[in-house]
């Protein structure tokens, strides 16, 4: 294999070293599919991505992500560091929208000063689950989940289990046995969740999440975009926030020392849902794979 050209970016960061950790790798075609496994789990951040093509004149840009275990058709905070560098490497940090070709469809991300935001497609809504069994896989107590909003999966593109908890103290407490959580959701094919509260870790934001992704080799995630997009919609179609738009912020990552904050912005019009997700993008260092 050749040698190749790869950046370290924080995603969704509230400092330096803070935020979800991702590397980039800009002139990836001819790579295989093995060879980008390989490299991903070598790396062992929950996401890296692969620059496969791009093309100038339409400004888009053909990406593959991969997480330690396996490839994704879609990622939030890959998708919108993969757009700054390509940015950068690319058009001489000129561009104010790229599309990213991913294996979920097209995704136009807008390239601000200094926040980036992704617009993610149509959501799916699907099971839902009983809160015995939701309680359980996040060893937690039935009345720390909140009852009057559903536990549903929901996917734009990667699909979750959107879990609503009482208070930060549940959220704090939950944590996940892949076992456990394989036994009791045995006929499920997600196995991925996202539990949230409107108690805040601080002042500066509106909901507090995590999300655990056990079966994609990632037991936490520090800021996860294509769940909050979930959540988004989740939001909207439960009429959560007594609002058919929003403009809020979520942070994420705390538990495991990497704070985070993504913006989100949600629509509900005439069954269609607008579903915009925001961070910020910081380079951390750029290097050569040998």
């Amino acid at each position: 294999m050749r040698s190749l050209k790869y950046y370290i970016l924080d995603v969704f960061n509230t400092k330096k070293y803070s935020g979800n950790q991702l590397a980039v790798f800009t002139e990836a075609k001819g790579i295989t599919g093995e060879e980008m496994q390989q490299i991903a789990r070598e790396i062992n951040f929950s996401e890296t991505t692969f620059i496969t093509g791009y093309d100038i004149q339409n400004k888009e840009i053909d990406v593959r992500i991969f997480t330690p275990g396996s490839e994704v058709p879609f990622a939030g905070h890959p998708t919108l560091g993969t757009a700054s560098i390509a940015n950068k490497v690319f058009f001489d940090s000129k561009a104010e929208q790229l599309t990213l070709n991913l294996k979920a469809g097209k995704i136009p991300v807008d390239i601000g000063d200094e926040i980036l935001w992704m617009l993610q497609i149509q959501p799916i809504f699907d099971t839902g689950y009983s809160t015995t069994d939701i309680a359980s896989v996040l060893n937690l107590e039935t009345t720390d989940i909140d009852d009057k909003f559903p536990a549903q999966v929901v996917t734009t593109g990667l699909p979750f289990i959107i879990v609503p908890l009482k208070s930060l103290d549940a959220l704090k407490k939950a944590h996940v046995d892949s076992k456990l959580t394989k036994a009791i959701l045995n006929k499920s094919r997600v196995k991925e969740i996202m539990v949230f509260t409107n108690e805040c870790y601080n002042s500066g934001d509106n909901i507090a999440a995590r999300v655990f992704v056990q079966e994609m080799g990632i037991p936490e995630d520090a800021a996860t975009g294509s769940a909050n997009g979930c959540l988004v919609a989740y939001l909207l179609k439960n009429n959560y926030l007594n609002s058919n738009t929003f403009s809020i912020s979520v942070a994420q990552g705390y538990e495991i020392g990497r704070p985070s904050r993504l913006y989100l912005k949600g629509n509900y019009f005439e069954n269609n849902y607008t579903i915009r997700v925001g961070g910020t993008v910081d380079l951390v260092a750029e290097g050569t794979w040998y």
